[in-house]
């Protein structure tokens, strides 16, 4: 038996050369906005931003979030503002997840798919216009079909999940018609709940637990929709060893340090996503994971081993955990980061994740959603007192 183990630590990025100029491909220096309503207020930001900050290999990418509670097209086109907000960060990038409060948790009225589609058909003009490289169009996401009530409209789960792919249905063809991308998140997560509740119960919800608003694990699938839409190619990185050899190699973003004895010491620019919480628990992020595939498409850190006879098992020690592999599984490659959810790279993970928290809660949210939108009322306002003062009071 061979024992491998891996120690990982913290590194300023490294330059690396540009990804490729498909034009829905995040790149570096680019900047990102996500935009919606208090679903998008909640977490999917964060870990879109948490992703792009530390797993992708084309750093730094600027993640500015525009959620506001309670937003609609008709609320969104009633602020004066418009979409002056986004646009005053130049975004390269904008991802889009509206129509939650658009169908008014209510039957599909005869204009409600109409209303939606036309306000959000002069969004994606108006930031097309202003130079957004990309615009993504998400569909609504869903509601729990366990813990979604509507007294007022004594409307099942199902009625309004209806309600919500019809307003999917808009966006898609919103998307198709302006040369955007769509990201259907309401069947995905349709689909994620049912294989969870199989497994956790009925009451493990992924939609929150009043039904509309997604704790962790429903966030992340929303980001995963996003992320991938955005064309990250989920490669973290791959430690190849050849233990004959007494060689070990390591691709962009990580460096060994040393080899010897069985040990690889590697520093690492790129980090894995890391998961958090009991599996069961739907604030958690690392129970979700099995049911689709973030991991394999996003989240892809490789262990190489050669070097050793057909058939024979070979153990890889990482941080605290030790599993056994055989020599054929490790000579094709396993994914570190889905083996081994608790892993190195969790504190340093989550200390960064909470200095993102911070920054989103303390300024941006300030700054995007309450003064930049309240700009042109104060000017209307400034305007009306200089023009009641005197004309020389005036200067």
């Amino acid at each position: 038996m061979i024992s491998i183990a891996f120690l990982t630590a913290l590194s300023v990025a490294a330059d690396e050369k540009p990804s490729s100029d498909a034009l829905n491909k995040v790149r570096k220096d680019d900047v990102v906005a996500v935009c919606g309503d208090s679903i998008t207020a909640g977490g999917y930001s964060l870990l879109i931003e948490s992703y792009l900050s530390m797993c992708y290999k084309d750093v730094p990418v600027k993640t500015v979030k525009f959620g506001w509670p309670g937003d609609s097209m008709g609320s969104f086109w009633g602020r004066k503002c418009g979409a002056e907000p986004i646009l005053s960060v130049h975004p390269s990038i904008v991802t889009l997840c509206y129509g939650m409060n658009d169908g008014g948790y209510k039957a599909l009225g005869k204009d409600t798919a109409r209303h939606y589609r036309n306000g959000m058909e002069k969004l994606v003009q108006e930031l097309k216009k202003n130079g957004v490289r990309t615009v993504i169009i998400g569909s609504p996401t869903a509601v729990d079909t366990t813990t979604y009530r509507n007294k007022k409209n004594n409307l099942t789960a199902s009625d309004y999940n209806s309600v919500l792919a019809a307003l999917g249905d808009s966006a898609k063809q919103l998307a198709e018609e302006q040369g955007s991308v769509f990201v259907n998140i309401h069947d995905l997560m349709l689909d994620v709940m049912a294989k969870a509740k199989a497994k956790y119960g009925a009451e493990y919800h992924v939609a929150g637990k009043e039904g509309v608003h997604p704790s962790g694990n429903g966030n992340l699938v929303i980001a995963y929709a996003f992320l991938k839409a955005m064309g990250c190619d989920g490669n973290i990185g791959t430690i190849t060893v050849d233990l004959s050899g007494g060689k070990a190699e390591a691709s962009a973003g990580h460096k060994i340090l040393s080899f010897k004895d069985g040990v690889v010491e590697v520093e690492s620019s790129r980090y894995p996503f890391c998961f958090k919480g009991k599996p069961d628990d739907p604030s958690a992020t690392s129970g979700i994971i099995e049911f689709f595939p973030f991991n394999e498409d996003l989240n892809r850190f490789k262990l190489v081993v050669t070097g050793q006879k057909a058939g024979s098992k070979i153990r890889v020690t990482w941080g605290q955990a030790t599993k056994e592999y055989s020599s054929d599984n490790l000579a094709k490659g396993i994914n570190l980061a889905a083996d081994f959810i608790e892993n190195p790279f969790c504190e340093p993970f989550g200390k960064v994740y909470w200095i993102i928290v911070d920054k989103k809660s303390k300024w941006e949210t300030r700054q995007y959603a309450y003064i930049l939108s309240r700009l042109p009322v104060l000017q209307e306002d400034m305007k009306k007192e200089i023009g009641g003062l005197d004309p020389g009071e005036q200067n």
